[in-house]
């Protein structure tokens, strides 16, 4: 029987800044895949991290967006109006003992090796606060990544009952991001190679969650240097709303995409792009180093 589940994908910045290099390759990469299989892109604003973001941010990454051609589908998603969804299921988790409070300091889990032992979650007596960390049941060390083949990573890391709600309030990452994407209906997650270990954590959450996980598409990291990515964090410039034709053919090329001959209109430029998208042409490495 044919797989008629329509393909949903979806781009989903923080917004600690605005748009640069490595995050156009991420959107242009996800949004090339989503067209080229006919199927929709979304937007998803992950705005649950306060102290990180910078105010205007995430209408200046909209406007980018527009400004390449990348349109979404349907209306953006803020993580940050969905903070009652990941309670409710924290709560629902604790209740049924598949996550626990945990109060040990990161110089704790150093003594233990580096990797969390659980030693919290198997008190006579469970504590009432501090960070909340998930039964991690599964320990999933593997999947297969529709460009990158097989991926496994350390066991350790792989079984470690990880954090799902910070001790200061926050709600972690690998929860919002799995509720989200269930929420959405994302059946195949394209985003950098940066994300590759969080994948196996959030595997294991699907399959604790008895959710289906989509598949998975990781594409190779723009870095300035050798294992430094390019990122708002260590200040990569902003890319040209503009003239986005330069960034774009750039991005195009860095993805092993031929380029778009249409730059009277960027519209047309995306579209050429969609048209001529070969999955098969992109590198199967995990970081390339821009040229300076």
């Amino acid at each position: 029987m044919l797989n008629t589940t329509p393909y949903i994908g979806r781009f989903a910045p923080s917004p600690s800044g605005p748009l640069h290099f490595g995050s156009l390759i991420a959107a242009l990469g996800s949004y090339l895949r989503a067209r080229s299989m006919g199927g929709k892109w979304l937007v998803r604003i992950e705005d649950i991290d306060p102290p990180r973001e910078i105010a205007g941010a995430s209408s200046a990454i909209l406007t980018t967006l527009e400004a390449y051609g990348l349109e979404w589908d349907g209306d953006v998603l803020y993580q940050s109006q969905r903070l009652d969804v990941y309670q409710a299921k924290i709560e629902q988790l604790l209740q049924q003992d598949q996550a626990y409070y945990c109060q040990c300091t990161r110089k704790q889990i150093q003594a233990m090796g580096g990797s969390y032992d659980g030693r919290c979650g198997q008190l006579p007596q469970p504590l009432t606060q501090g960070a909340i960390r998930v039964r991690n049941a599964f320990g999933i060390d593997h999947f297969v990544d529709q460009h990158m083949g097989r991926v496994t990573v350390d066991k350790p890391f792989a079984a470690e009952d990880f954090i799902i709600k910070r001790s200061d309030g926050l709600y972690a990452y690998q929860l919002a991001v799995v509720l989200d994407d269930i929420h959405q209906q994302i059946t195949e997650v394209v985003r950098g190679c940066d994300l590759l270990e969080p994948t196996c954590r959030q595997q294991s959450l699907y399959q604790l969650l008895q959710s289906p996980a989509p598949k998975w598409l990781h594409l190779p990291l723009a870095c300035a240097e050798k294992g430094r990515k390019l990122s708002k964090q260590n200040h990569a410039p902003a890319i040209d709303n503009h003239n986005p034709q330069a960034s774009i053919q750039a991005a195009l090329a860095f993805l092993g995409q031929p380029a778009v001959t249409a730059e009277s209109q960027v519209s047309l430029m995306i579209a050429q792009a969609v048209a001529q998208f070969d999955l098969a042409l992109v590198p199967k490495q995990s970081e390339i180093l821009l040229d300076t």
